[in-house]
């Protein structure tokens, strides 16, 4: 990848191979409302001790030097389920307020949406992700292990009603629960005016549990979808750092996304930085090493030695996540810890 811009090379968040974070995923919290087979056991995990977690100051400190300081142009929040943290609402305002703007997202389960859409909206965000991998109420207690899913379509028709838009749907297909509905989630989604885009299941369950043989591939996906759908590939040229491969769907101008993390890793080109809930530095969704900032920060530590200890952070960024080597090892924490 060709970095163009030699001023934020020196000044933003560059690693060692020509990339520049610009988009940071801040994690709210690591507690969850659902317990997602393929993300966290049915009776949960331990979840971070308040005082490990940064307070809604010390969060918009972070966010603000990302900002002001090292070249991030877009925030999105997350989890666990970050409507779940009760300063949510004033954070995004206050990230909102920043100068430049960044863009700001929230990625949801959707639970509460429908109660804090419209004053979200107000706050400044821009538009929501939101996970829902069935419309069959039957399969959603099945993969989710709670009866939620009325829950969450109300707080897709409430994002959309605020202005959340587009409003995207995320979906992670098990074999042998919801593999062989992925025509049937694309059609309520069109029938909805959501934007709908399919993740292979990744490494990062708290069961460590994944397994490749068991994973619903892009391809795959891309078969059964092809069979009701007439689906062609977008221009790729367009597609830049985002994850997501887009096919459009008929005649258009609908589109269906597919993130193929795995079997077509898109690291090349990964603009993206984490900063867990407990104020840790994450340069790649599967490092297995993190940069503490909540220390320094509680030390006393000013803007400006923050903001050199997260491009220290990025330099030693590996090339790639390493999935497809024999030598992967899961990270320790699963994705309701890191935020995706």
């Amino acid at each position: 990848m060709t970095v163009n811009n030699p001023v934020r090379l020196s000044t933003g968040l560059a690693d060692g191979f020509g990339r520049v974070a610009t988009d940071l995923r801040v994690s709210l919290t690591d507690r969850c409302n659902l317990r997602c087979s393929y993300c966290m056991p049915e009776e949960g995990l331990d979840w971070l001790a308040k005082p490990e977690l940064l307070t809604d100051d010390e969060l918009v400190r972070l966010v603000t030097i990302a900002v002001e300081q090292l070249g991030v142009t877009e925030i999105r929040f997350t989890g666990g389920e970050p409507l779940l943290r009760r300063g949510v609402v004033g954070i995004v305002a206050r990230t909102a307020a920043l100068n430049p703007r960044p863009e700001i997202s929230v990625t949801t389960n959707g639970i509460g949406l429908a109660r804090q859409a419209e004053a979200l909206k107000e706050a400044g965000l821009d538009r929501v992700n939101v996970s829902l991998d069935t419309v069959r109420t039957e399969t959603f207690q099945e993969l989710t292990r709670r009866d939620r899913l009325k829950d969450v379509l109300e707080g897709l028709k409430a994002a959309q009603s605020a202005g959340l838009t587009p409003v995207k749907v995320n979906a992670v297909l098990m074999r042998g629960v919801n593999d062989q509905q992925a025509p049937e989630l694309l059609q309520f989604c069109l029938d909805h005016g959501y934007d709908l885009r399919f993740i292979e299941q990744m490494p990062l369950d708290a069961q460590h549990g994944w397994s490749r043989a068991d994973m619903v591939t892009a391809d795959e996906i891309l078969d059964m979808l092809a069979i009701p759908f007439a689906l062609q590939p977008t221009d790729a040229a367009s597609r830049g750092s985002a994850p997501a491969e887009l096919f459009t769907v008929g005649d258009g101008p609908a589109t269906v996304g597919i993130i193929a993390s795995v079997t077509r890793p898109f690291c090349g080109d990964c603009d993206r930085v984490r900063l867990t809930a407990d104020g840790q530095v994450r340069d790649c969704l599967f490092a297995r090493t993190e940069s503490d900032l909540r220390t320094a920060l509680r030390d006393g530590a000013d803007d400006l030695e923050l903001a050199e200890r997260w491009r220290a952070a990025m330099r030693g960024k590996l090339p790639g996540h390493g999935i497809n080597d024999p030598s992967f090892l899961q990270p320790v924490r699963p994705m309701s810890a890191i935020g995706g």
